[in-house]
């Protein structure tokens, strides 16, 4: 019983071999990760609609709850873009930005998405994020990353612009142009460059004057606090803020205060939606970083345990001043490349955030929000990719269509109407593909007992059998096709007299399924045909003998093909075995 509760608290078990050499790379994986998180908090925050202290209280308590439900040994969770960005589309429509009601309806967003995880979680049902492919999330992300960088430039520039997709954010930014604050401009731009900069060329040069790795790689990841710091010095010097530079202002000094979300059904009701979309969504991006770090040292990530803590942690948001979060790419990469080798590097995090909650916001008073904005756009436009574009149409037709149409609905509409959309559109694609499933007509090799396609092959083949190898389960979407393809088929041949199904690649035959074999028995038998099966799997057979169908089958059920075609006389029975 004991080890039934410990697999849903991981950290009993990972805690009995931590020793001290895990203390040290944790420590000090923790401070390379608080030192990038402490502005990426901030911007997230201010991508969110929310105040910058809310991207903070985001990454404490959450980061403390999932080192200890969950089961990666390298994610660093928090606030991250697209989180945030389905944070303030779901919530700029519903209740006005910077009021306290939009605050609590974040609170009310993180606790639905809680519960929505926790419970996915505990029914075992992680398989549900699998309903959105990697292609669509491709898309969604790439569309995301334009809005999110198209959002952010008002911030640059220092001026007004407000819109759900790209061509109305693009339409006010024109709009407002007139209205650009030069001392913005040229911080938002000059801080935009930098961290460009120091993304691509920084750390080649690091190695080339001499520095070693580890040096470069920490001097890289607090590219963004040196721009923090240069900005804010700058304003505060200059006395930018008087000319209208936006500062983040007055940050209040204190841990996660204790915050209860709404429980308005009326708020609730408006909040499901929003709430699934970033629930999977945000699964879906941790549990693939997860997974990747993982699989890097032949460790484990339990997905059904990884809803647990991902619930955990964005109840903890909810009842801590926070908004929804996730395990972000860009952090955990950085926490697992810095050595972190436990989920402690995560609550030693959670413990440098808590300190600079506390101690450190009084130095921000003068941070320019340009500068955040600046980081967000460096941040997401790494993301975007429109090579996914070229891959799945060279790849598949599919595919490709679910990519445009999630790019091009989330960059028109919005981005949960743009997933929706591909989410919808694949599942649309996959029943339509499966409806009409690859069925092959195949003959002998010469010389084998292997079967192969007629039209890739020279095989062998008689006219008076028909056999046809399904590639797919049958179900009640593509039952009907096999029953036509193989009417059309004996409408065409009158000499056929034995129809072989090679049923090697059928995994499953649903109720529906298995009443249109019936059918196709009975038309077979009234015309005075055999249909046989060969090649039939274990459960699947268990499933057969269950009914009446193999109790009125016209012919038999064969272990193989090549048995079942000897019985219909495509192969002359071997003259040393005749009469034995």
């Amino acid at each position: 019983m004991a080890t039934k509760w410990w697999r849903y608290v991981p950290i009993l078990i990972w805690v009995r071999d931590y020793d001290r050499t895990a203390f040290g790379n944790d420590l000090i994986a923790a401070v390379i990760v608080t030192i990038m998180l402490i502005p990426q908090s901030l911007a997230y925050a201010l991508l969110a609609g929310l105040p910058p202290e809310a991207g903070l209280y985001a990454s404490i308590v959450p980061i403390m709850l999932y080192t200890v439900f969950g089961t990666s040994r390298a994610l660093a969770v928090g606030p991250v873009a697209v989180v945030s960005l389905m944070t303030a589309a779901a919530l700029g429509n519903i209740v006005e930005q910077g009021t306290a009601g939009y605050a609590t309806a974040a609170l009310s967003l993180a606790a639905l998405s809680g519960v929505m995880l926790l419970g996915l979680g505990l029914l075992r049902l992680g398989f549900l994020a699998n309903f959105l492919s990697h292609p669509v999330i491709s898309g969604f992300i790439t569309a995301s990353g334009l809005i999110i960088a198209a959002n952010q430039l008002k911030h640059v520039f220092g001026i007004s612009a407000e819109g759900h997709n790209l061509l109305e954010l693009i339409l006010s930014l024109i709009a407002h142009l007139p209205d650009i604050n030069l001392p913005t401009a040229i911080i938002g731009i000059s801080a935009t460059v930098f961290l460009f900069w120091v993304r691509k060329g920084l750390k080649p040069m690091l190695h080339v004057i001499g520095f070693g790795t580890t040096a470069a790689d920490v001097a890289t990841k607090a590219g963004p606090v040196t721009a923090v710091i240069a900005t804010t010095v700058a304003v505060w010097y200059l006395g930018l803020a008087d000319a209208g530079v936006q500062i983040v202002g007055a940050v209040p000094q204190s841990l996660p205060p204790f915050t209860l979300p709404s429980f308005s059904p009326a708020l609730l009701q408006q909040l499901v939606l929003p709430a699934f979309l970033i629930s999977v969504i945000g699964f879906v991006e941790s549990i693939s970083v997860a997974q990747t770090l993982a699989a890097k040292k032949r460790q484990r990530v339990d997905p059904n345990q990884e809803l647990i803590g991902l619930g955990a942690a964005n109840l903890g948001a909810a009842f801590t001043g926070g908004f929804p979060v996730t395990g972000g790419f860009s952090r955990s990469v950085v926490n697992y490349d810095a050595g972190a080798q436990t989920p402690a590097a995560g609550a030693f995090t959670a413990i440098g955030l808590a300190v600079a909650a506390v101690a450190l916001t009084p130095l921000i008073y003068f941070l320019p929000k340009a500068t955040l904005a600046a980081t967000i756009i460096v941040a997401v436009l790494s993301l975007v990719d429109f090579s996914i574009l070229k891959r799945s149409w060279a790849y598949s037709r599919a595919d490709f269509m679910a990519v445009l149409v999630t790019i091009l609905v989330t960059l028109a509409v919005g981005v949960e109407a743009g997933v929706s959309a591909g989410v919808a559109l694949s599942i649309l694609v996959h029943l339509y593909v499966s409806s009409r499933p690859h069925i092959a007509e195949v003959g002998l090799v010469p010389g084998t007992e292997h079967f192969r396609n007629i039209h890739r092959h020279n095989v062998q083949t008689d006219p008076r059998i028909l056999t046809l190898r399904l590639d797919e389960s049958l179900y009640f979407a593509n039952a009907r096709f096999l029953e036509d393809v193989i009417l059309a088929r004996l409408a065409d041949d009158k000499l056929i007299e034995h129809v072989i199904l090679q049923c090697s690649a059928i995994n499953e035959i649903d109720l529906s399924a298995l009443e249109t074999l019936e059918a196709i028995n009975t038309r077979l038998d009234e015309l005075s045909l055999k249909l046989h099966l060969s090649e039939v799997k274990g459960p699947v057979m268990d499933r057969l003998k269950q009914g009446h169908f193999l109790n009125h089958l016209s012919g038999k059920v064969f272990l193989t093909q090549y048995e079942a075609a000897r019985h219909a006389g495509l192969i002359p029975d071997d003259p040393k075995t005749t009469g034995t």
